[in-house]
């Protein structure tokens, strides 16, 4: 049996035959490497198990490291001693219970949910897409693809397929619309001026790794301490994505030949029913933004700072409610009114349905949450934070390009560990306080991890969305191969990879915030 991979032998040799057989044999490197590790759960139960027996060798050597900041010198403490025992054995649920990206990331879903399985999201993009010029087309799916991160990876499922539908209908190659659409969701998915529970996982897993210094505190770490540069780079990367699309992807494509297994014509019109859902469920969001905002702008509000300051302030640090509060009322508003829901029994199920389906990440999250504990109890993280920025100090790897090299380590380990939760949990407690003793703040470290965590997704065979999207290629090319599919991907991948850097250096050149109270440096 032939693998996904394998291309049919051809009768000659060519250029053409010859660099796609050279494709072939990275990505069956990366399929075999990939394959090798072990489950995400698996990995940081291994993990866990050698930081423990490192801690322990090295509390034996009475290794000590000294608190950047602080003259005070920690011993490094072993697990695997009484001391170690005891506080496990107390500390075992304290660990996952206090974990940050649990409650907030489920909390985030609840709501998301809610409002995806009622038909919002999709509702959303039809409007937004249906109607589009022929020729601004390619730049709206990728402009609404570089949001989809709010969808989490329902956009993986829904977004390429509509677009290729759209694409078609609009008189343009369908592939066109479905590779597009997938590249630039995958590609650009930790951008976006949307919140989702992606950013919820990301400020948690960053605000642990952090604590491990003095430098953290007094530090602002919410959910927003990246949006102005996602929101700016999701603008960018859409009509970046547009032009690949346009410009690069379709023209490249065989000419479109219709065939008997394709999807049937859709019609994207929204019924009268469905805009009206539309209109009230702006209308509600609308009322409600204004709420928020009533409580926040105006001198002495409650959700004011201290000293009446807007950053920062109750509001950016209790987001997480406000936006649940958005997602879950648009929810219920729209599927009360398009009559997708019916009564609190269906409100709860389709919240349910949604928690359900997070339970491996539960787990993962279990895991991770005592790995990360165990780094900052053992002290270890700040050892192991200490030794990187002295060795990154050494070789001269300092300022914007110790971030350049850093977005290129996330994006080859993005190869193989697709998932961004089991990636950043990795390499975060490392990275954050290294970067810290460098002078960067965390909300850059988690910048720049957004870039690697992202840009190479779309080209790996462990990503299961790429298959899908292989199935999805076939109906309208049935020789369809995964070597050709990834080609057509990797279109996107240096342009995101290189442009996204660029945005990112403008940020750090200039000293922009990254977001609300959330500058390059440690203030």
């Amino acid at each position: 049996m032939s693998s996904l991979t394998e291309l049919p032998t051809p009768d000659s040799k060519s250029p053409e035959t010859e660099g796609r057989r050279g494709i072939d044999r990275v990505l069956g490197l990366i399929e075999r490497v990939g394959n090798a590790l072990p489950n995400p759960i698996v990995l940081f139960t291994c993990l866990f198990l050698v930081l423990a027996l490192v801690s322990t060798a090295l509390s034996l050597a009475d290794v000590t490291v000294t608190v950047p900041g602080t003259d005070e010198t920690k011993p490094v403490t072993g697990l695997f001693t009484g001391a170690g025992i005891s506080w496990l054995t107390q500390n075992l649920v304290i660990n996952f219970a206090t974990f940050p990206p649990v409650g907030a990331v489920l909390i985030m879903i609840m709501a998301v949910g809610l409002a995806e399985r009622t038909g919002l999201l999709e509702t959303v993009m039809r409007a937004t897409l249906a109607r589009a010029p022929r020729k601004v087309l390619p730049y709206l799916v990728a402009l609404v693809a570089c949001q989809a991160h709010m969808m989490s990876d329902v956009a993986a499922i829904v977004l390429p397929p509509l677009a290729a539908v759209v694409f078609k209908a609009a008189g343009r190659h369908p592939v066109a619309g479905l590779i597009g659409g997938f590249a630039c969701v995958g590609a650009g998915y930790a951008a976006g001026f949307t919140i989702g529970s992606l950013d919820a996982l990301y400020i948690g897993i960053t605000q642990q790794a952090a604590s491990v210094l003095p430098a953290a505190q007094g530090l602002d770490l919410n959910i927003l301490v990246n949006y102005y540069f996602t929101a700016s780079s999701s603008i960018v990367l859409g009509l970046l994505g547009g032009f690949l699309i346009s410009r690069v992807l379709e023209p490249r494509l065989p000419a479109y030949v219709p065939g008997d297994d394709e999807p049937e014509e859709q019609d994207l019109t929204l019924t009268p029913v469905q805009r009206r859902g539309l209109l009230v469920t702006g209308l509600v969001v609308v009322v409600y933004a204004g709420a928020v905002l009533s409580l926040w702008l105006p001198a002495g509000a409650p959700l004011r700072g201290e000293g009446g300051a807007l950053v920062p302030s109750p509001l950016l640090t209790g987001i997480v409610p406000v936006l649940f509060g958005a997602f879950l009322l648009a929810g219920l508003t729209y599927g009360f009114t398009v009559k997708t829901v019916s009564g609190a029994e269906g409100v709860v199920t389709a919240m349910s349905e949604s928690v359900r389906n997070m339970s491996g990440y539960i787990v993962l999250m279990f895991v991770a949450a005592q790995v990360i504990a165990l780094f900052n109890w053992s002290n270890l993280g700040v050892l192991l934070a200490v030794k990187a920025a002295a060795g990154l100090n050494s070789i001269g790897l300092t300022g914007f390009w110790v971030l350049v090299a850093f977005v290129l380590l996330a994006s080859c380990l993005n190869l193989f560990i697709v998932s961004g939760s089991a990636l950043w949990s990795l390499v975060g407690p490392v990275f954050v306080p290294a970067f810290m003793l460098l002078g960067m703040s965390p909300a850059l470290s988690q910048a720049a991890f957004r870039i690697g965590d992202s840009a190479t997704g779309i080209i790996t065979p462990m990503n299961p969305y790429v298959f899908l999207l292989l199935a999805l290629l076939r109906r309208y090319e049935p020789d369809a191969r995964l070597g050709t599919l990834i080609a057509r991907l990797s279109v996107f991948v240096v342009p995101f990879l290189a442009v996204w850097l660029v945005i990112l250096g403008i940020f750090y050149g200039f000293d922009l915030p990254l977001g609300p109270g959330a500058h390059i440096g440690l203030k």
